[in-house]
């Protein structure tokens, strides 16, 4: 796994054709969009419901259509967004209209392979998995890139630089997208329960709801900061939080006696076999 770089020169002059308006495709649309790289004029989406091109055209200034094939004719990158089970029919209609010099497409479906995609598409289809997740709508995402057989280093720096306005991005082996699934796709769950727990926790200490979160969003928050700029590994970091026989080791000494950390690491690997799951 390797960090990428993005130029996001490659992006001028394109239109985005997102198949899809749902919520990860607003993410990704906002922070494309904020970023300044591809204009809202320059953005389509299409979507079967009447809410959700309501959105992308009042709240985003996009274009939105019904009409899969609409986005193909505006799009040049193109971004499949909608459910992994619809990944066969939406393809299949828009097959006919793939042109293989024009279009690049990138799919951010859980489980469902370059390979699986391309034999859908016409011949030389340049095909580009990614996996982002929802952070991308304040800029903060994270994003795997895995490219498909017929993906030019181009086409790779393109979708990279796409993504790259609203995450971080890694380039991985196609192999590696389900456990990035996993880790950072899903990630972002893991910690709104986290935060659940926390603020049920000090609401029945007494505080009220507003108190509760405050408190536990800021330390979430003040605490992620310190791992992005520390170097220090995150078991340093907890080592010194935690004093011998203070009321941290008692909270950590309650977390490992309910087997915490195996249950996370556990949860999150099965979030990756899920991924793996949904592209049989």
């Amino acid at each position: 796994m390797t960090p990428a770089s993005s130029n996001t020169n490659l992006l001028l002059g394109r239109t985005l054709g997102l198949l899809g308006a749902g919520n990860m495709a607003e993410a990704l649309a906002r922070g494309i969009i904020n970023s300044g790289a591809i204009d809202a004029r320059h953005v389509i989406a299409s979507d079967v419901s009447p809410e959700r091109r309501t959105l992308f055209k009042e709240r985003l200034g996009a274009r939105a259509t019904e009409d899969n094939l609409a986005v193909m004719a505006s799009g040049d990158i193109l971004i499949l967004c909608v459910k992994p089970q619809m990944v066969n029919t939406v393809l299949t209609q828009v097959s006919s209209d793939f042109d293989v010099e024009r279009h690049v497409l990138a799919s951010i479906c859980a489980g469902v392979s370059t390979a699986r995609m391309e034999s859908i598409l016409p011949k030389g289809a340049r095909v580009i998995r990614v996996m982002p997740n929802t952070p991308m709508l304040i800029g903060l995402g994270a994003s795997g890139i895995a490219r498909g057989s017929n993906a030019t280093d181009t086409d790779v720096a393109m979708v990279d630089a796409l993504f790259a306005t609203g995450s971080m991005t890694v380039r991985v082996e196609e192999k590696m997208i389900d456990a990035i699934t996993g880790l950072s796709g899903s990630g972002p769950a893991y910690l709104f329960y986290l935060v659940e727990a926390m603020m049920d926790a000090g609401i029945a200490e007494g505080f009220t709801p507003e108190q509760a979160r405050a408190l536990a969003v800021r330390t979430v928050l003040g605490a992620s900061k310190m791992l992005e700029e520390c170097s220090d590994a995150p078991q340093e970091l907890r080592r010194r939080v935690t004093s011998p026989n203070g009321t941290t080791q008692a909270a950590i000494e309650s977390m490992d006696a309910g087997n915490v950390k195996a249950i996370i690491s556990a949860a999150v690997r099965r979030a990756a076999e899920r991924s793996r799951e949904l592209g049989k």
